[in-house]
């Protein structure tokens, strides 16, 4: 049985920092690329970063590059994302996924590429 399972959420202030970190079972972790979405209240899920099988490249939405941060550990199966300067707007719940490496230098940003997913964890920044 495939987990994704998040954890690491929570609330802080604007300027704040959070790590989120995401342990996977289940799947022969250094086959998949992996990724981190977001979904805002109101809005539909969006791309946030991802990195490549072998941690050899990472990819950001415009809207946190320099800020968020992605890494991976394929000896604990386990996908971070670290989130620095935080703002209002990046209260979402965020939700780690993994695709299988159908190619291998480059990640897919569509949701539908995607083959599991986790269950979400809740950020909320206060400004």
């Amino acid at each position: 049985q495939v987990q994704l399972v998040e954890s690491g959420g929570g609330l802080v202030q604007a300027g704040g920092s959070l790590r989120l970190s995401c342990a996977v079972s289940g799947l022969p972790f250094s086959n998949y690329h992996m990724a981190w979405f977001r979904q805002a209240p109101g809005k539909e899920r969006e791309f946030v970063a991802g990195i490549l099988w072998n941690g050899g490249r990472a990819y950001y939405a415009d809207s946190v590059k320099d800020r968020f941060a992605i890494s991976r550990d394929n000896a604990k199966n386990t996908v971070y994302l670290q989130m620095n300067s935080l703002k209002s707007e990046d209260t979402a719940v965020y939700y780690c996924a993994a695709s299988y490496r159908r190619s291998r230098d480059s990640i897919p940003r569509e949701e539908s590429l995607y083959d599991y997913w986790g269950q979400g964890t809740q950020v909320t920044v206060s400004s």
